[in-house]
């Protein structure tokens, strides 16, 4: 089994700029803006002048209206389903973590919809003026913990220290994947922030490796493995550069209804019915807890469900309940 760690590299990524004219002089002016930098603004200073414009914070702007999320938030790239045959030549792999998806404009840290986060300042100040896509994460098996952190409308400090954000992309820079990568784990690595992790990544020989690699994941208790496309420019929407790999794969559909059990579950929920992302409708009553079946996820609410294939008519087949997804 042969698999290569993809090292970084910072010569010929594209992430290494010297500084553009006008920028000293931005960046002085920054430093001397007070009676003395703080230890955010010191290493601000140190990754502008190592790595140029692409690190270099967003001083003095407007803040962003967090009524209108900007382009880099509002068109995320999504991922489809990897076909277990195909081969991974020519992608990058890492792990799909369970997190929530986070994007950070340069300026404000958002939701995959758009809507702000309320995460504290210490935890934003040190990103850069760079966009930035990724998960915010506390450790395999945590999400409804971390799910409870991240929504929070007035953020908890002390349990926001141990959220860490992994970006895996920097949304509309112009070079390819492999490129943006190494340019992402060179610089968040010399940032040396501690909540501030690139996503490492690796390449994979063949079908039967990826399916290994796969295996040992799930086994350590990861969700799966996401391929990119190494020579993919970024691109928004659903793109054929991202693949999802999971042992079972999942969906989100919207709850229209419920359906009353029978016997046990008489005067309970005994299914919700679903309607799929492709317009199609089905009854979905595995996985779902007593408590669940007394209180059901309301028509209109979101769930996750996951499958195992699909039926000649393209119905999910031997659904199951995941978890209600949260408003964003």
């Amino acid at each position: 089994m042969q698999r290569r760690q993809f090292v970084p590299s910072l010569a010929h990524s594209g992430f290494s700029p010297p500084f553009h004219k006008g920028q000293d002089s931005h960046l002085g002016a920054h430093l001397q803006h007070g009676s003395a930098p703080s230890r955010v603004d010191r290493r601000q200073a140190l990754m502008a002048c190592v790595f140029g414009a692409w690190w270099l914070p967003t001083v003095g702007a407007q803040a962003a209206s967090p009524d209108r999320p900007t382009a880099a938030v509002k068109e995320v790239q999504l991922a489809l389903v990897w076909s277990p045959t195909r081969s991974p030549h020519g992608f990058l792999v890492s792990e799909k973590f369970d997190g929530v998806r986070a994007v950070w404009d340069g300026q404000v840290l958002r939701f995959r919809s758009g809507r702000p986060i309320a995460a504290p300042v210490w935890f934003t100040s040190a990103l850069p003026r760079q966009s930035l896509d990724g998960e915010l994460w506390m450790g395999r098996g945590t999400f409804d913990r971390l799910s409870g952190v991240v929504r929070q409308a007035v953020p908890n400090d002390e349990a926001w220290r141990a959220v860490k954000y992994l970006v895996f992309d920097a949304p509309r820079h112009i070079a390819a994947y492999a490129e943006r990568v190494r340019g992402l784990q060179s610089a968040l690595a010399a940032a040396r922030v501690p909540w501030l992790m690139p996503v490492a990544h690796q390449t994979v020989k063949d079908p039967q490796d990826l399916q290994s690699l796969l295996a040992d994941t799930v086994r350590q208790g990861g969700e799966g493995l996401m391929l990119h496309r190494a020579d993919a420019l970024w691109q928004s929407g659903r793109t054929d550069a991202l693949y999802k790999f999971k042992p079972d794969l999942d969906e989100e559909g919207l709850v229209v209804g419920h359906q009353t059990g029978k016997g046990r579950l008489s005067n309970q929920t005994g299914a919700l019915l679903l309607e799929t992302p492709q317009g199609q409708r089905f009854a979905l009553g595995s996985g779902l807890s007593d408590a669940l079946r007394r209180d059901p996820p309301p028509v209109g609410a979101w769930v996750t469900y996951r499958y195992q294939d699909r039926t000649p008519s393209g119905l999910p087949r031997f659904a199951s309940f995941v978890r209600v997804r949260d408003p964003e």
